[in-house]
């Protein structure tokens, strides 16, 4: 019986060396781990995204409250959404334009409407644990003194 040789008749060995396979795993291990990190910064900003957006939702939908409410006062509303998560201020304030001339200032008080400043504040707790705070504004336009 004849033994076949380990290589061809070109002198190249038939496979892979055991170093190569190490070394192939070695790169595929370091790849695998930057993808698994690439995902869970993904899905942390995915969720840091959806509180955003609620915490966003809560205050838009305040602010239309506030700034629909007839007829407009001066008032300060706090609050809470169901999940407990989003705390908001609710705020109408008269607003007036600084340096305006005292004349017109006063010629202004003789109408019957005025500008109003309705605002929303809101606060909720991020995904690492900070507090998050924003704020949304809008003017109305509303009776001067309202019953």
């Amino acid at each position: 019986m004849t033994r076949l040789p380990m290589s061809n008749s070109h002198g190249t060995s038939r496979g892979f060396s055991l170093l190569e396979v190490l070394a192939a795993f070695v790169i595929l291990s370091l790849v695998a781990t930057a993808l698994f990190k690439l995902f869970s910064a993904s899905l942390n900003n995915v969720s840091a995204a959806e509180e955003w957006s609620r915490a966003l939702l809560v205050a838009e939908s305040q602010l239309e409250s506030a700034a629909s409410t007839q007829p407009l006062k001066v008032q300060d509303e706090r609050g809470v959404d169901e999940t407990g998560k989003v705390r908001w201020i609710s705020k109408v304030a008269e607003f007036k334009l600084p340096e305006v001339d005292p004349e017109l200032e006063r010629a202004s008080e003789t109408l019957s409407m005025r500008l109003y400043r309705v605002s929303v504040d809101v606060t909720f707790d991020g995904a690492d644990g900070r507090e998050r705070t924003f704020s949304l504004a809008t003017l109305r336009l509303g009776p001067r003194n309202p019953a």
